[in-house]
């Protein structure tokens, strides 16, 4: 089937499903909705919204309640099939969901398509709940859940700046280290973000992105710890394979074998669960820094 064909069939199982291109200002608000992001989701939850979602992408998998609904795909390779399969009015979405064609056909069906942007600050995470919350016809509730997330992030970021006042880690995140290639987190990252506000300093700050490093290059990064997400399946980098690399072997973190792992979502995810997320990160910093 020609991919204008496959376009067309997939509009046509959207009218079907939907039935209406957009949903007026005069309707009822919208109770059957999916959630693309896991902060998004979380925000959701959060904000006692829960019970309005009949869908969640596959990165959306805290609370463990939220395993109970549908799969529509990964946040980047949605299929409109799937997302229309359990008819929602209203898609909110984090900033980056796709492709760009799935979205598109899915705003073809009707079907309201609400971006959310992403920001990796105290602010962006912020901002997140309230357009969240505006989405949802709930601001007042954001507004208060808001301000008591950016009291907590500011609150656990200054006690972790606090706490590394005697020593200031020097903190390398490995997103990837597969066939000794390894994919580090630069500035302009979640990774670089979380780090800062939990009292580290980045080893990788003078790259830009998610980039891969040369052995040489990750040496003289001289990292204290490896932060790595706690990964599962043929994705994990076993302890002993990563301290096995030549170029970790070579930093001060793989001389001494200092490695912390987190859930992904619950460190880069910036949504509601920030401030603890800082506060755990910190804690381990100080606990391998003083070892």
């Amino acid at each position: 089937m020609s991919p204008l064909c496959r376009f067309s069939s997939v509009v046509a199982l959207a009218s079907a499903v939907i039935g209406t291109s957009a949903i007026a200002a005069d309707e009822p608000e919208p109770n059957r909705i999916i959630a693309i992001g896991s902060s998004v989701t979380e925000i959701v939850y959060a904000l006692g919204q829960q019970d309005r979602l009949v869908g969640r992408d596959r990165t959306s998998t805290y609370p463990v309640d939220v395993l109970d609904l549908p799969d529509v795909g990964y946040i980047r390779a949605l299929s409109p099939e799937g997302v229309l399969s359990v008819k929602p009015d209203l898609i909110v979405a984090l900033e980056g969901s796709g492709p760009p064609e799935a979205v598109e056909v899915l705003k073809e069906a009707g079907v309201p398509f609400v971006s959310i942007s992403e920001d990796y600050s105290r602010d962006g995470v912020v901002e997140k709940i309230r357009a969240v919350g505006a989405a949802l016809g709930v601001e007042d509730a954001a507004e208060e859940l808001a301000n008591q997330t950016s009291a907590k992030i500011d609150g656990a970021h200054s006690n972790a700046v606090d706490a590394s006042v005697g020593g200031t880690p020097r903190v390398l995140f490995v997103l990837s280290a597969q066939d000794n290639r390894i994919m580090v987190g630069g500035a302009d990252t979640q990774a670089h973000s979380i780090i800062r506000l939990a009292g580290g300093v980045n080893a990788a700050g003078n790259v830009s992105g998610f980039k891969p490093m040369t052995p040489e290059a990750i040496a003289t990064t001289a990292p204290d710890v490896i932060l790595m997400m706690d990964r599962q399946g043929n994705h994990i980098t076993a302890n002993e394979d990563l301290f096995a690399m030549p170029a970790i072997k070579l930093t001060p973190a793989g001389q001494k074998k200092r490695l912390i792992r987190m859930q992904g979502a619950y460190l880069l995810g910036f949504g509601p669960r920030t401030a603890e997320a800082i506060a755990d990160l910190s804690a381990e910093l100080q606990r391998i820094n003083g070892s």
